[in-house]
């Protein structure tokens, strides 16, 4: 069975090509859930973390983190079933979503290794979220993410040179300056800036 192939007029080929282009804009925005919903959720725990460490008698200062991750698992599995289940989803998406479940299970694993040694992970999980945002922003080609990314690489180096009761604040502020800041720039982009 031979199908015959639609000729599109000059018109209709244009409007194709802008819809296409409006639609891959809408997911680019639309990529902003996982930094906003992240980097909220590490930021609290982050602070949380240091002032139950710091100020209470509370002997498990770390709960923070796996309470929020947890949460933060669900409802990115919940995000990601309703977008899918409710619109089409391009290779860029697939991408993402692809590069962040590899970075995620990365998290995990840098966070079992230290703390089994009885290190602190913060160095190793600022590093992972710099690959992964200075990625995405390179891909998508947003200047905030790329520069959220290089503060991440800068917050990773500098837990080096502080003690390891403090490293946790930097692993806080990097999270609202690296992804909540570009998260709201993205979630409310117009015009997506260029690299």
């Amino acid at each position: 069975m031979v199908t015959e192939e639609k000729v599109l007029s000059p018109q209709e080929g244009l409007q194709l090509i802008s819809d296409a282009i409006a639609m891959t804009k809408e997911n680019i925005r639309e990529n902003s859930f996982p930094f906003l919903l992240w980097g909220w959720i590490v930021a609290m725990a982050s602070f949380s973390f240091f002032l139950l460490q710091h100020y209470t008698g509370f002997e498990f200062y770390f709960l923070p983190f796996p309470v929020f991750g947890v949460v933060g698992i669900v409802a990115t599995f919940i995000y990601h079933r309703r977008r899918i289940a409710t619109s089409t989803i391009s290779y860029f998406t697939d991408f993402f979503y692809k590069m962040w479940l590899v970075l995620g299970i990365s998290f995990f694993a840098v966070v079992v290794i230290n703390v089994s040694q009885n290190n602190v992970p913060f160095t190793y999980t600022l590093l992972i979220a710099a690959i992964g945002t200075t990625t995405s922003g390179l891909v998508m080609k947003f200047r905030p993410l790329v520069i959220g990314g290089i503060l991440f690489f800068t917050a990773a180096i500098t837990t080096v040179y502080i003690a390891d009761e403090y490293k946790v604040l930097i692993h806080g502020v990097a999270f609202i300056l690296g992804y909540l800041v570009p998260g709201y720039l993205l979630k409310y982009a117009v015009k997506l800036p260029h690299v």
